[in-house]
């Protein structure tokens, strides 16, 4: 006979790792860069760009810092809305197909 119990706190503990390395996600960083270094961006791995460096030679040196701004916040907020549409895609797929625990919150593995 299967020990539910022992199986559901496994769960938990499962999830909860899970959710810690989802958080610490946020102290990975990976480089990458354009134009033989021209543009430069500096992502976590939360998929947010936190830092991007452009070529003064590539654009007026009073534009340089407002234009590297608008275009982290433009990356950002497409891959947040790449990732919302994911959900909402994966979820639609797979519905039906997890257990409804209560107190099991499936839905944000992705």
């Amino acid at each position: 006979m299967m020990d539910f119990s022992n199986m559901f706190g496994q769960l938990k503990e499962v999830q909860e790792k899970l959710k810690q390395a989802q958080e610490d996600l946020v102290n990975v960083t990976a480089e990458g860069d354009a134009g033989g270094g021209m543009v430069k961006a500096v992502a976590n791995g939360k998929k947010q760009v936190i830092k991007l460096e452009i070529d003064p030679l590539l654009c007026k040196e009073e534009d340089r810092e407002m234009l590297q701004d608008l275009v982290v916040a433009a990356v950002n907020q497409a891959i947040k809305e790449a990732d919302q549409k994911g959900q909402e895609r994966l979820m639609k797929t797979t519905k039906g197909m997890m257990p409804n625990i209560p107190g099991m919150d499936f839905g944000n593995l992705g």
